[in-house]
């Protein structure tokens, strides 16, 4: 049998665990409002208008990747590696890389890619941009199912009825 002083103990850490988790969120939140510009605009730059896929913007894939980045089960390394990737091709880039010329992002996200690093970041956000735009709708991007019909596809069956799957 649980005493009165175990309970209350336990009680106080696990009210604090909450509160550790928001703490932790948005701290994060801060830290990706930082980077959010730079990732949107390589998401659209390899996902441009005008192509035979959804533009990245159409498909709302910035946001698709900060929701499937922040859940509690997304690993924190990648989720750490995605910030630090972000906050440091702004850095080689003097923070300009969202007002460049398309020809002067190509040269940019190429000259990153030849860094081991850099190629790994660039992957990352590719992986997670395709992951959102050939996803299931109900996760927020495939705007109309719109990533599938590009690719003459219609997804798999069953389909989600639920977001995200509660641990």
């Amino acid at each position: 049998m649980i005493k009165r002083r175990q309970f209350l103990i336990l009680g106080s850490l696990f009210g604090l665990s909450s509160y550790i988790q928001a703490k932790e969120t948005s701290k994060f939140e801060t830290e990706f409002k930082k980077v959010e510009a730079t990732i949107a605009a390589v998401q659209e730059h390899m996902f441009p208008s005008g192509s035979k896929l959804p533009s990245a913007k159409a498909m709302k894939v910035t946001q698709f990747l900060y929701e499937t980045i922040t859940h509690k089960s997304y690993d924190r390394d990648i989720k750490a590696f995605v910030l630090e990737g972000a906050q440091e091709f702004i850095n080689r880039e003097k923070g300009r890389f969202v007002t460049m010329t398309h020809a002067e992002k190509e040269k940019a996200l190429r000259a990153y890619e030849e860094t081991g690093y850099g190629s790994s970041w660039i992957e990352r956000i590719m992986t997670l941009t395709m992951e959102g735009m050939f996803s299931a709708p109900i996760y927020g991007s495939n705007i109309k199912e719109a990533g599938w019909k590009s690719v003459h596809s219609y997804g798999g069956y069953p389909r989600p009825k639920t977001k995200y799957m509660e641990s």
